[in-house]
């Protein structure tokens, strides 16, 4: 009886959590895009060494690293840029 029980539970589909797949998918910037501290100045550009996968995206690096906790917010010092949204959405989608 056991060990039918561990073969229902593996055909149970697995999805990895939010913050996981984030890290798989978004391609953060280089502290230092033309080498590492110290590096002689004529070398190659170090970038991505494998190729991109079809999920890939590069991490926006000026808006709100949580979307949907700064979601309808309006920002409070005049002058300051866009938030980036789009208000005909009620929630951020990869």
């Amino acid at each position: 009886m056991r060990w039918f029980i561990l073969i229902q539970r593996r055909k149970t589909r697995y999805n990895d959590v939010k913050t996981v797949e984030s890290l798989r998918n978004e391609v953060v910037a280089e502290e230092f895009p033309e080498g590492p501290y110290g590096a002689a100045t004529n070398e190659d550009v170090l970038g991505k060494e494998s190729p991109w996968k079809a999920s890939q995206h590069a991490a926006p690096q000026f808006t709100y690293e949580m979307r949907e906790f700064h979601q309808g917010l309006p920002r409070r010092i005049p002058g300051s840029h866009p938030t980036h949204d789009d208000p005909n959405r009620s929630e951020e989608t990869d």
